[in-house]
């Protein structure tokens, strides 16, 4: 028994004694050069080149105003259910996001919505259902009536309308650049062989693609997205309107909007297939707000003070 408890303390002091000494060299299981930056989801290349590519073998004006509100119209019904259901961005700074301050969607987008909205129920409050989507959904929403209308930042074009209907045109950008503030590229021209991120189905992605520089296209399901990827080094620039860019631009001070326009995007609102009636009482909200001073009171408050001053579009009709 004696010797069992000499051998118990030998092994206490031993432990003890190892305890003290060195710990030794340590070991880094995962070198930091091996930890590759986090990516959002979705990430992935080029997209096909069809998906909302711009073409000029059609006519892309919508068809003339109409302000009746008729029984059995696409109108009536959605009067009848006692809300409008609405696609849009809740990432897209200035045009459609979610402020975290109030937790209420705002930019220039949501306030058409409104004025659509306005028109049908007398006032959008408590009559609109806020439907948000990545821009890759938008065609979907719209040919699974999921929704009654996208109002994204959605270019009108000829493969789209094979899909979908569009409104009027309500705004005008262009695709440009995004890049770090310290980065010598100013068009897509400089950037062959580089990383050039936009959003899935976008006519930005297109314009990528078909680049004679060969850009490598990053793709990504939201614009917020392209934003952490530049933030993090994993693509070289963003591209897309220069609206979205802006956005980007205001939130981060550490990169800029630069070169000029290379594309036109006429945005418009997006219906479904073959509701002749309810495009053309969206392109009467629409008249009403370009006319009205609605248009440049939503400008001045969300977009003049980054991209300068401008006026509504002026349109035509089939």
């Amino acid at each position: 028994m004696r010797h069992r408890r000499i051998a118990a303390a030998l092994v206490a002091v031993a432990l003890l004694v190892a305890g003290c000494g060195s710990a030794g060299t340590p070991v880094d299981p995962a070198p930091v050069g091996a930890v590759r930056p986090p990516e959002p989801a979705n990430v992935s290349g080029a997209d096909k080149i069809n998906a909302g590519a711009a073409s000029a073998n059609c006519d892309t004006r919508s068809l003339s105003p109409s302000s009746a509100i008729t029984s059995g119209s696409t109108m009536a019904a959605i009067r009848q259910r006692g809300r409008l259901i609405a696609g849009v961005d809740q990432t897209t700074y200035l045009f459609g996001f979610l402020n975290p301050a109030n937790g209420q969607l705002e930019g220039f987008d949501i306030e058409i919505v409104k004025q659509i909205a306005d028109a049908i129920f007398g006032t959008w409050v408590g009559h609109v259902q806020w439907t948000t989507i990545p821009s890759s959904e938008r065609e979907n929403v719209l040919r699974s009536h999921a929704v009654d209308i996208v109002v994204r930042t959605y270019s009108i074009t000829c493969a789209r309308l094979n899909d979908v209907d569009f409104s009027s045109t309500y705004y005008v950008a262009g695709q440009r650049l995004l890049v770090p503030s310290n980065s010598p590229a100013t068009s897509l021209a400089d950037l062959g062989g580089k990383k050039v991120c936009a959003a899935k189905s976008s006519t930005s992605m297109a314009a990528i693609q078909q680049a004679p520089s060969k850009p490598v296209p990053v793709s990504v399901s939201n614009w917020s997205d392209c934003l952490v990827l530049l933030q993090q080094g994993q693509v070289e620039a963003i591209s897309t309107d220069d609206v979205i860019l802006a956005g980007m631009a205001k939130q981060d001070p550490n990169v800029q909007v630069v070169g000029a326009r290379f594309t036109q995007e006429n945005y418009g609102v997006g219906i479904p297939k073959g509701q002749d009636d309810m495009v053309r009482f969206v392109n009467s909200v629409l008249e009403n707000v370009r006319g009205s001073g609605v248009w440049q009171q939503n400008y001045n408050a969300w977009v003049a003070p980054v991209l300068g001053p401008a006026g509504p579009p002026s349109v035509s009709y089939q």
